[in-house]
């Protein structure tokens, strides 16, 4: 019957690069194959046509059927599925002629399209939920009014009523007040313009300016500006997110999704005209139980991240009523739903609802459901990174109230500690506690965000009702129901969670399941094993606490002093620790001005005198402060054929003992005048987005791949630097550097000076560490 009623139609489908989307194009080519599926999708730099073939048609989904049609899958697939380029969130859909066309002819419309994530912004998930099944219908009534629309809603328009959910239209059953769609769309753009009218004021791009600089440091004008202005978007979407929470509290919903698609649902009944409607509504749509293939998943789904968070011992308890249902359905279940509604037709009497959902079929307790997860994770636990089995806390249901309080005192706690560390000169290994202090405060917003974001739905107390969907499914012959059946009665929630559900999960989440440490080349080793790639161009080094452990102020000491007694000795370091604070406070606030004020210090200094004990400071003392490590890995450079440069704000005398390892340098320069320096700098230092500027310079002169080239540098300070190239290295990072570094997965160094070597220097080191702060001058 159903292939028979579909044999020859024409479907136009909405949403088809999303989860459930994917399924229904699947299973139609799979097995309707009397049918054309025009597949409704923005269009992308490439075009509809490529879009599908990229987000679509590579899905895993497609292994089975690519497998079952051998060589003619793509002529069948090209014969049967036509790419339509269109956007459900524009009026008219923004069909070309060939889109237009295509839908004339249209005999089933399946809008599945939707912004499915609960903490959408408050004006996309009006724009895609409510307003999308409004320009769907609309479209329909120009082109093809007789055609049949079926449009994907959700269960959850019920809003957090107690008791049995009717299939019924909201009109007829209503879940909350009946407020004024068009009211509510106009407040939704109010409020995105007022939000973003709000974040361009002087007190807020202030303050946003502030906190890209606390995160960022000196690292230069440009990247501070895309971080503020990057801050500034998030704020406006933080704020619709909120305000879409707000006001979907405030009517009886959750949050902005349900709220959207119970709005979507009233509007498409009022400008339905006299298109034919039934209306879908799913649960919780999870893994597939057996098509396209058990388990599979496209993307993470409401659960999984608790989940894992759990087994990984990230997350001990969640929010819920133990008896409460968790109201999951596997995808496959609601994709038969949606065709077998599509092949029946429309209900004479008027718009129609089935809602896809197993709470009042076969529910499953979320009590059970959290045992089956620790049977399952106890006879298979994840294991950390040195291969041991982490064991699964017992959970406790404790309310959301008391949750959200723990964790917000523990993201709390996190974050002053986060803040302390960064404020302290830690270098290295030392900076990485800041770095995973700020691992464990992300894990802990996040778990966070999971209690906010789902915990209505662990306890949610609605019962859905499924009459008319077990009506459906028992009006279908016995193959259809062995084929296209719905009846959610057919899932055994233990096999399904133990054997189907929780190993797919697993999967797609790539955790270790096996003891041991991993086999193989560790991160590091591959991380290194990239960058000495023969394939690389160029190697760019930054030369302070990146070859050596030193500044400029260090380095300025030992030439000021070397022919001073003690006496005199004691009064420079006395007066160079009193003026510390005030040079690390001028070179957080901005490098290049720091080294400007600070070089002219050399002013009157004798041009032949300096560059004579040039060489000695080298040999008698930043030898001794060099970091072997460092210095060899640019001889490998060289080994391999790669082009080196330094790009260091010191003076270019400074470096000249080290010229020779480096293909070229790019130094600060002074000004002399009668054979002594003038303290005044021939031009800008090479600081921030200048040294990324001169590592394109060079490239570009010598015709080598951005890609292909390595950068190593140790601040934060140096992030132009880092991300003009295509492997950027920390090393010896700093707190900030450490913390962008482990987040960006970029390769990480920790060089250090020769143990044997003698420490030497005017200043001690304990002095020196406190005038270099948390960043190196210089550098």
């Amino acid at each position: 019957m159903i292939r028979e009623a579909l044999d020859g139609k024409r479907i136009v489908l909405s949403g088809a690069t999303g989860f459930l989307g994917t399924a229904l194009v699947e299973r139609l080519l799979r097995q309707v194959p009397g049918c054309t599926i025009g597949v409704l999708v923005r269009p992308g730099r490439r075009g509809a046509a490529d879009r599908v073939r990229r987000e679509v048609l590579k899905n895993e989904a497609f292994d089975r059927l690519r497998g079952e049609l051998g060589d003619a899958f793509a002529d069948t697939v090209a014969g049967r599925l036509v790419a339509i380029a269109g956007d459900v969130g524009v009026d008219g859909l923004g069909l070309d002629e060939d889109g237009q066309r295509f839908l004339a002819g249209a005999d089933v419309f399946i809008h599945s399209a939707a912004a499915v994530s609960f903490d959408s912004p408050l004006d996309q998930a009006v724009e895609i939920n409510l307003l999308g099944p409004v320009r769907v219908v609309e479209a329909m009534k120009e082109h093809c009014p007789a055609a049949h629309l079926v449009a994907v809603s959700t269960s959850y328009v019920a809003g957090t009523r107690r008791g049995k959910a009717l299939e019924t239209t909201l009109d007829a059953t209503p879940y909350a007040p009946d407020v004024d769609w068009r009211a509510e769309v106009a407040a939704a753009r109010r409020t995105r313009a007022d939000l973003d009218s709000a974040s361009r004021s002087p007190q807020m791009l202030a303050e946003l300016h502030k906190r890209a600089r606390q995160e960022l440091g000196g690292a230069g004008v440009p990247l501070l500006a895309e971080r503020t202005e990057r801050l500034r978007l998030e704020w406006v979407k933080d704020g619709l997110v909120d305000a879409g929470v707000a006001r979907a509290s405030s009517l009886g919903w959750p949050d902005a999704y349900p709220y959207t698609k119970a709005l979507g649902e009233r509007a498409l009944l009022q400008h339905r005209g006299d298109v034919p409607v039934s209306i879908v509504r799913p649960s919780i749509i999870e893994s597939a139980l057996a098509d396209p293939r058990p388990g599979w998943i496209r993307g993470f789904r409401m659960a999984d991240p608790i989940i894992i968070s759990y087994a990984r011992g990230l997350l001990k308890e969640f929010p819920g009523i133990p008896e409460g249902i968790v109201d999951v359905i596997p995808v496959d279940l609601v994709v038969a739903a949606i065709i077998d509604v599509a092949a029946t037709g429309p209900d004479p009497a008027g718009p129609s609802v089935y809602q896809v959902a197993s709470g009042s079929r076969n529910p499953l307790r979320y009590g059970q459901l959290v045992d089956h997860v620790r049977t399952f994770f106890t006879a298979n636990p994840i294991h950390d990174a040195e291969g041991q089995p982490i064991e699964v806390p017992e959970w406790s249901f404790p309310g959301r109230g008391r949750v959200q309080a723990q964790l917000k005192r523990a993201e709390k706690l996190l974050t002053a500690g986060e803040r302390a560390l960064q404020a302290l000169p830690l270098r290295g290994s030392q900076a990485e506690y800041a770095a995973r202090l700020e691992e464990r405060r992300d894990q802990v917003e996040r778990a966070l965000e999971y209690v906010e974001l789902y915990g209505h739905y662990t306890e949610t107390e609605a019962i859905f009702q499924v009459d008319r969907l077990l009506a459906l499914h028992r009006s279908l012959p016995e193959e259809d129901q062995r084929d296209f059946g719905c009846d959610p009665a057919v899932v055994d929630w233990a096999s399904y969670i133990g054997d189907t559900y929780l190993p797919a999960v697993v999967d797609h989440s790539r955790v270790k399941m096996t003891p041991g440490k991993k086999t193989g080349l560790s991160r590091a080793d591959r991380g290194r094993k990239a960058i000495l790639s023969p394939d690389r161009h160029l190697a760019a080094f930054d030369l302070e606490n990146t070859l050596i452990a030193s500044n400029v102020v260090d380095s300025f000491s030992w030439l000021a002093t070397r022919r001073l007694d003690g006496r005199d000795r004691v009064r420079f370091v006395a007066k160079t620790l009193r003026e510390a604070p005030g040079l690390l406070a001028l070179d957080r606030k901005d490098r290049g001005d720091f080294l400007r004020h600070f070089y002219r210090r050399y002013g009157g200094a004798p041009v032949a005198a300096v560059e004579a004990d040039v060489w000695d400071l080298w040999a008698e003392h930043l030898m001794n402060n060099a970091f072997p490590a460092g210095l060899r890995r640019v001889r490998r450079h060289r080994e391999l054929g790669h082009r080196t440069i330094l790009i260091t704000g010191a003076l270019d005398m400074l470096v000249e003992p080290v010229k020779p390892l480096f293909d070229e340098v790019v130094a600060a320069h002074m000004r002399q005048d009668g054979g002594r320096y003038t303290g005044e700098l021939v031009e800008a230092p090479s600081t921030g987005e200048a040294r990324a500027l001169a590592i394109r310079e060079y490239c570009a002169a010598e015709g080598l791949e951005l890609d292909q080239c390595v950068a190593y540098a140790d601040s934060a300070s140096d992030l132009p630097m880092l991300e003009v190239v295509g492997h950027p290295v920390a090393v010896n990072a700093e707190a900030k550097l450490a913390a962008i570094a482990r987040k960006r997965g970029w390769h990480t160094e920790g060089w250090k000076r020769d143990p044997g070597a003698p420490r030497t220097g005017p200043i001690s080191r304990r002095a020196s560490f406190l005038l270099a702060g948390q960043r190196k001058a210089g550098v």
